[in-house]
Protein backbone atom coordinates (compact mmCIF):
# COMPACT_ATOMS: atom_id res chain seq x y z
CA UNK A 1 0.00 0.00 0.00
CA UNK A 2 1.25 3.45 -0.89
CA UNK A 3 0.57 6.38 1.40
CA UNK A 4 0.16 10.08 0.64
CA UNK A 5 0.34 13.12 2.89
CA UNK A 6 -1.20 16.57 2.62
CA UNK A 7 -0.49 19.31 5.16
CA UNK A 8 -2.00 22.76 5.56
CA UNK A 9 0.40 24.79 7.69
CA UNK A 10 -1.00 28.19 8.53
CA UNK A 11 -1.20 31.08 10.96
CA UNK A 12 -4.01 29.56 13.00
CA UNK A 13 -3.02 25.90 12.98
CA UNK A 14 -1.59 22.89 11.14
CA UNK A 15 -3.67 20.06 9.69
CA UNK A 16 -2.23 16.82 8.30
CA UNK A 17 -4.18 14.28 6.21
CA UNK A 18 -3.02 10.80 5.18
CA UNK A 19 -4.61 8.95 2.27
CA UNK A 20 -4.02 5.67 0.50
CA UNK A 21 -3.57 5.09 -3.24
CA UNK A 22 -7.33 4.72 -3.80
CA UNK A 23 -8.08 8.20 -2.45
CA UNK A 24 -9.44 7.00 0.88
CA UNK A 25 -8.68 9.19 3.89
CA UNK A 26 -6.92 7.09 6.53
CA UNK A 27 -6.10 9.59 9.25
CA UNK A 28 -5.93 13.22 10.23
CA UNK A 29 -4.15 15.28 12.88
CA UNK A 30 -4.05 18.87 14.06
CA UNK A 31 -1.50 21.02 15.89
CA UNK A 32 -0.50 24.64 16.40
CA UNK A 33 0.58 27.26 13.83
CA UNK A 34 3.77 26.93 11.81
CA UNK A 35 3.89 29.93 9.48
CA UNK A 36 7.39 31.21 10.31
CA UNK A 37 10.71 29.35 10.45
CA UNK A 38 13.41 32.02 10.12
CA UNK A 39 14.36 32.36 13.78
CA UNK A 40 15.19 29.47 16.10
CA UNK A 41 11.87 29.89 17.90
CA UNK A 42 10.00 29.78 14.62
CA UNK A 43 11.84 26.66 13.48
CA UNK A 44 11.03 24.91 16.75
CA UNK A 45 7.35 25.86 16.38
CA UNK A 46 7.30 24.53 12.82
CA UNK A 47 8.95 21.24 13.78
CA UNK A 48 6.60 20.78 16.73
CA UNK A 49 3.45 21.54 14.73
CA UNK A 50 4.37 19.22 11.86
CA UNK A 51 5.57 16.42 14.15
CA UNK A 52 2.47 16.56 16.35
CA UNK A 53 -0.05 16.77 13.50
CA UNK A 54 1.73 13.97 11.61
CA UNK A 55 1.87 11.75 14.71
CA UNK A 56 -1.87 12.21 15.32
CA UNK A 57 -2.68 11.42 11.68
CA UNK A 58 -0.48 8.34 11.71
CA UNK A 59 -2.04 7.11 14.95
CA UNK A 60 -5.52 7.30 13.43
CA UNK A 61 -4.25 5.59 10.27
CA UNK A 62 -2.56 2.80 12.23
CA UNK A 63 0.89 3.80 10.95
CA UNK A 64 4.22 4.29 12.71
CA UNK A 65 5.14 7.96 12.30
CA UNK A 66 8.82 7.11 12.76
CA UNK A 67 9.05 4.57 9.92
CA UNK A 68 6.31 5.35 7.39
CA UNK A 69 7.47 6.51 3.97
CA UNK A 70 5.08 8.51 1.82
CA UNK A 71 4.91 8.11 -1.92
CA UNK A 72 4.30 11.86 -2.10
CA UNK A 73 3.79 14.61 0.45
CA UNK A 74 2.60 18.16 -0.15
CA UNK A 75 2.91 21.00 2.35
CA UNK A 76 1.11 24.30 1.77
CA UNK A 77 2.71 26.85 4.04
CA UNK A 78 1.52 30.29 5.07
CA UNK A 79 4.36 32.80 5.06
CA UNK A 80 6.11 31.21 2.07
CA UNK A 81 7.81 27.85 1.49
CA UNK A 82 11.38 28.99 0.83
CA UNK A 83 12.89 28.39 4.28
CA UNK A 84 10.95 25.25 5.17
CA UNK A 85 11.92 22.49 2.72
CA UNK A 86 15.09 21.36 4.52
CA UNK A 87 13.30 21.34 7.85
CA UNK A 88 10.42 19.25 6.52
CA UNK A 89 12.74 16.84 4.74
CA UNK A 90 14.43 16.12 8.08
CA UNK A 91 11.12 15.35 9.79
CA UNK A 92 9.58 12.77 7.42
CA UNK A 93 10.41 10.47 4.55
CA UNK A 94 8.75 11.01 1.19
CA UNK A 95 9.74 9.91 -2.32
CA UNK A 96 8.35 13.20 -3.63
CA UNK A 97 8.22 16.25 -1.37
CA UNK A 98 6.33 19.37 -2.49
CA UNK A 99 6.60 22.53 -0.41
CA UNK A 100 4.43 25.35 -1.70
CA UNK A 101 2.28 28.20 -0.40
CA UNK A 102 -1.19 28.15 1.07
CA UNK A 103 -2.83 29.68 -2.00
CA UNK A 104 -1.75 26.74 -4.16
CA UNK A 105 -3.33 24.11 -1.91
CA UNK A 106 -6.45 26.23 -1.43
CA UNK A 107 -7.00 26.22 -5.20
CA UNK A 108 -6.05 22.54 -5.46
CA UNK A 109 -8.95 21.65 -3.19
CA UNK A 110 -11.37 24.28 -4.39
CA UNK A 111 -12.03 23.25 -7.99
CA UNK A 112 -12.63 19.94 -9.71
CA UNK A 113 -9.22 19.66 -11.40
CA UNK A 114 -7.21 22.13 -9.34
CA UNK A 115 -7.43 24.69 -12.15
CA UNK A 116 -9.15 28.07 -12.07
CA UNK A 117 -8.97 30.90 -9.56
CA UNK A 118 -9.16 31.01 -5.78
CA UNK A 119 -9.80 34.27 -3.96
CA UNK A 120 -8.75 34.05 -0.31
CA UNK A 121 -9.94 36.60 2.24
CA UNK A 122 -9.22 35.88 5.87
CA UNK A 123 -6.93 37.97 8.04
CA UNK A 124 -5.15 38.83 4.77
CA UNK A 125 -6.12 38.47 1.12
CA UNK A 126 -4.73 37.11 -2.14
CA UNK A 127 -5.97 35.66 -5.44
CA UNK A 128 -4.21 32.80 -7.18
CA UNK A 129 -4.87 31.03 -10.45
CA UNK A 130 -3.63 28.03 -12.40
CA UNK A 131 -4.35 27.43 -16.08
CA UNK A 132 -4.96 23.85 -17.29
CA UNK A 133 -1.71 24.11 -19.28
CA UNK A 134 0.23 24.86 -16.11
CA UNK A 135 0.71 28.65 -16.13
CA UNK A 136 0.18 30.33 -12.74
CA UNK A 137 -0.51 33.88 -11.62
CA UNK A 138 -1.34 35.77 -8.46
CA UNK A 139 -2.63 39.17 -7.40
CA UNK A 140 -2.43 40.78 -3.97
CA UNK A 141 -0.99 39.13 -0.90
CA UNK A 142 1.34 42.05 -0.18
CA UNK A 143 0.75 42.03 3.58
CA UNK A 144 -1.21 44.30 5.87
CA UNK A 145 0.97 47.41 5.40
CA UNK A 146 0.90 47.61 1.62
CA UNK A 147 -2.01 45.39 0.65
CA UNK A 148 -4.51 42.79 1.94
CA UNK A 149 -7.37 44.70 0.33
CA UNK A 150 -10.76 43.24 1.20
CA UNK A 151 -9.35 41.20 4.08
CA UNK A 152 -10.79 41.06 7.58
CA UNK A 153 -7.94 43.23 8.84
CA UNK A 154 -8.57 45.77 6.09
CA UNK A 155 -12.30 45.86 6.86
CA UNK A 156 -11.55 46.51 10.55
CA UNK A 157 -8.99 49.15 9.57
CA UNK A 158 -11.54 50.93 7.36
CA UNK A 159 -14.05 50.82 10.22
CA UNK A 160 -11.59 52.55 12.56
CA UNK A 161 -10.80 55.15 9.91
CA UNK A 162 -14.52 55.89 9.61
CA UNK A 163 -14.79 56.19 13.39
CA UNK A 164 -11.82 58.58 13.52
CA UNK A 165 -13.29 60.77 10.78
CA UNK A 166 -16.61 60.93 12.59
CA UNK A 167 -14.89 61.79 15.87
CA UNK A 168 -12.95 64.64 14.26
CA UNK A 169 -15.99 65.98 12.44
CA UNK A 170 -15.00 65.38 8.82
CA UNK A 171 -16.77 62.07 8.25
CA UNK A 172 -20.41 60.95 8.23
CA UNK A 173 -22.03 59.56 11.39
CA UNK A 174 -21.77 55.82 11.87
CA UNK A 175 -22.58 53.30 14.58
CA UNK A 176 -19.11 51.83 14.03
CA UNK A 177 -17.56 54.34 16.42
CA UNK A 178 -19.67 53.22 19.38
CA UNK A 179 -19.27 49.60 18.37
CA UNK A 180 -15.48 49.79 18.31
CA UNK A 181 -15.36 51.65 21.62
CA UNK A 182 -17.43 48.95 23.29
CA UNK A 183 -15.50 46.08 21.71
CA UNK A 184 -12.13 47.45 22.82
CA UNK A 185 -13.08 49.06 26.13
CA UNK A 186 -12.02 52.49 24.87
CA UNK A 187 -13.30 56.03 25.45
CA UNK A 188 -12.48 57.42 22.00
CA UNK A 189 -11.62 56.27 18.52
CA UNK A 190 -8.17 57.75 19.06
CA UNK A 191 -7.73 55.44 22.05
CA UNK A 192 -8.79 52.49 19.88
CA UNK A 193 -6.09 53.49 17.40
CA UNK A 194 -3.40 53.41 20.08
CA UNK A 195 -4.63 50.07 21.42
CA UNK A 196 -4.16 48.57 17.96
CA UNK A 197 -0.46 49.41 18.12
CA UNK A 198 0.04 47.36 21.30
CA UNK A 199 0.90 43.63 21.64
CA UNK A 200 -2.54 43.06 23.20
CA UNK A 201 -4.11 43.73 19.80
CA UNK A 202 -2.14 41.79 17.19
CA UNK A 203 -3.29 41.84 13.59
CA UNK A 204 -5.24 38.60 13.96
CA UNK A 205 -7.26 40.03 16.85
CA UNK A 206 -7.96 43.30 15.04
CA UNK A 207 -9.23 41.25 12.10
CA UNK A 208 -11.94 39.65 14.26
CA UNK A 209 -13.65 43.06 14.48
CA UNK A 210 -14.64 42.75 10.81
CA UNK A 211 -17.64 40.76 12.03
CA UNK A 212 -18.92 43.89 13.78
CA UNK A 213 -18.87 45.77 10.48
CA UNK A 214 -21.09 43.09 8.96
CA UNK A 215 -23.53 43.41 11.88
CA UNK A 216 -23.62 47.18 11.49
CA UNK A 217 -24.22 46.88 7.75
CA UNK A 218 -27.10 44.46 8.34
CA UNK A 219 -28.63 47.08 10.64
CA UNK A 220 -28.61 49.64 7.82
CA UNK A 221 -25.44 51.55 8.73
CA UNK A 222 -24.52 53.15 5.39
CA UNK A 223 -20.84 53.57 6.22
CA UNK A 224 -20.47 49.90 7.19
CA UNK A 225 -22.32 48.80 4.05
CA UNK A 226 -19.99 50.94 1.95
CA UNK A 227 -16.94 49.33 3.58
CA UNK A 228 -18.22 45.84 2.73
CA UNK A 229 -19.12 46.88 -0.81
CA UNK A 230 -15.62 48.22 -1.43
CA UNK A 231 -14.10 45.08 0.08
CA UNK A 232 -16.15 42.92 -2.29
CA UNK A 233 -15.03 45.07 -5.21
CA UNK A 234 -11.37 44.81 -4.22
CA UNK A 235 -11.58 41.01 -3.93
CA UNK A 236 -13.37 40.73 -7.28
CA UNK A 237 -10.65 42.89 -8.85
CA UNK A 238 -7.95 40.58 -7.51
CA UNK A 239 -9.69 37.64 -9.17
CA UNK A 240 -10.16 39.61 -12.39
CA UNK A 241 -6.46 40.46 -12.47
CA UNK A 242 -5.52 36.79 -12.24
CA UNK A 243 -8.02 35.90 -14.96
CA UNK A 244 -6.61 38.54 -17.33
CA UNK A 245 -3.10 37.13 -16.84
CA UNK A 246 -4.05 33.53 -17.68
CA UNK A 247 -7.22 33.36 -19.78
CA UNK A 248 -8.76 34.95 -22.83
CA UNK A 249 -12.07 36.80 -22.86
CA UNK A 250 -14.97 34.36 -22.79
CA UNK A 251 -12.96 31.33 -21.60
CA UNK A 252 -14.74 29.21 -19.00
CA UNK A 253 -13.09 29.66 -15.60
CA UNK A 254 -14.01 28.28 -12.18
CA UNK A 255 -13.66 30.96 -9.51
CA UNK A 256 -13.83 29.81 -5.90
CA UNK A 257 -13.65 31.75 -2.65
CA UNK A 258 -12.47 30.86 0.82
CA UNK A 259 -11.90 32.64 4.12
CA UNK A 260 -13.84 34.12 7.01
CA UNK A 261 -14.63 37.36 5.19
CA UNK A 262 -17.03 35.50 2.91
CA UNK A 263 -19.22 34.64 5.90
CA UNK A 264 -20.72 38.08 5.34
CA UNK A 265 -23.77 37.47 3.17
CA UNK A 266 -23.79 41.07 1.96
CA UNK A 267 -20.15 40.95 0.88
CA UNK A 268 -20.45 37.49 -0.66
CA UNK A 269 -23.51 38.38 -2.75
CA UNK A 270 -21.79 41.48 -4.10
CA UNK A 271 -18.58 39.56 -4.78
CA UNK A 272 -20.33 36.77 -6.69
CA UNK A 273 -22.32 39.27 -8.73
CA UNK A 274 -19.17 41.13 -9.76
CA UNK A 275 -17.22 37.95 -10.56
CA UNK A 276 -19.97 36.50 -12.73
CA UNK A 277 -20.32 39.73 -14.71
CA UNK A 278 -17.21 38.50 -16.53
CA UNK A 279 -18.25 36.23 -19.40
CA UNK A 280 -17.24 32.63 -18.72
CA UNK A 281 -16.77 32.91 -14.96
CA UNK A 282 -18.53 30.44 -12.67
CA UNK A 283 -18.31 31.37 -8.99
CA UNK A 284 -18.80 28.82 -6.22
CA UNK A 285 -17.59 27.79 -2.76
CA UNK A 286 -14.64 25.38 -2.59
CA UNK A 287 -15.19 21.64 -3.02
CA UNK A 288 -12.59 20.83 -0.33
CA UNK A 289 -10.52 22.76 2.19
CA UNK A 290 -6.78 23.52 1.90
CA UNK A 291 -5.64 20.37 3.73
CA UNK A 292 -7.58 18.18 1.30
CA UNK A 293 -6.14 20.32 -1.48
CA UNK A 294 -2.62 19.51 -0.27
CA UNK A 295 -3.46 15.80 -0.30
CA UNK A 296 -4.86 16.07 -3.84
CA UNK A 297 -1.64 17.84 -4.91
CA UNK A 298 0.34 14.91 -3.49
CA UNK A 299 -1.75 12.52 -5.58
CA UNK A 300 -1.25 14.63 -8.71
CA UNK A 301 2.50 14.78 -8.13
CA UNK A 302 2.53 10.97 -8.18
CA UNK A 303 0.54 10.88 -11.42
CA UNK A 304 -2.71 9.74 -9.80
CA UNK A 305 -5.97 11.32 -10.95
CA UNK A 306 -7.98 11.06 -7.73
CA UNK A 307 -11.31 12.85 -8.39
CA UNK A 308 -12.63 12.78 -4.83
CA UNK A 309 -11.33 12.03 -1.36
CA UNK A 310 -13.21 9.15 0.23
CA UNK A 311 -14.05 9.54 3.94
CA UNK A 312 -12.53 7.38 6.64
CA UNK A 313 -14.32 4.21 7.67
Amino acid sequence: MKYFLGVDGGQSGTTALIGDETGRLLGWGEAGPCNHAGAAEGRAKLERAVTESLAAACARAGLDAGTVEFEAACFGMSGGPEDKRDILASILRARTLIVTNDAVIALAGATAQGHGIIVIAGTGSIAFGRHPEGAKARAGGWGYIFGDEGSAFDIARQALRAALRMEEGWGPPTSLRATLLEATGSHSANEVLHRFYTPEWPRSRVATLAQLVDVAASEADAVAADILTRAAQDLALLGASVRSQLWKTGDLVEVAYIGGVFQSRMLLERFRLLVELEEGNRCSPPRYGPAEGALLEAYRAAGLAIPVILPMG
